[in-house]
């Protein structure tokens, strides 16, 4: 477990593996899919996943310089992987907006406590 969360660990690196599971994607792309992480964060997180072997950088020689990264057929294992941790925060999600919808909240109670007495 401890390897696993090494390689694909991190706020940012599950959603640039989603996103170049879709495809090639240029650094900007990315930068505009996850725009809460900071230019320097998606690069440290880029650089990490290709060192791991997770992702393939291409670099093209032109000007200006165009780069784009995509998943490496290692990185495809992780697809099962990622699919159900989605799952998981989906049906946390769905669990957690139920509970909220039969409970009510605690200024909600105490509101209702209030106007009782």
């Amino acid at each position: 477990m401890g390897v696993t969360l090494s390689v694909i660990g991190g706020l940012w690196k599950p959603l640039i593996l989603f996103h170049l599971f879709a495809g090639k994607k240029r650094f900007m792309e990315l930068s505009r899919a996850i725009p809460n992480a900071t230019q320097r964060m998606l690069t440290l997180q880029l650089r990490e996943l290709e060192a791991d072997g997770v992702i393939v950088r291409h670099a093209y020689p032109q000007i200006p310089p165009r780069v784009e990264y995509e998943i490496s057929p290692f990185g495809q294992s992780l697809s099962p992987i990622l699919l159900s941790l989605r799952r998981w925060g989906q049906h946390y999600e769905d669990s957690i907006e139920g509970t909220a919808l039969q409970q009510p909240t605690r200024d909600a109670q105490r509101s209702n406590a209030c106007s009782h007495t």
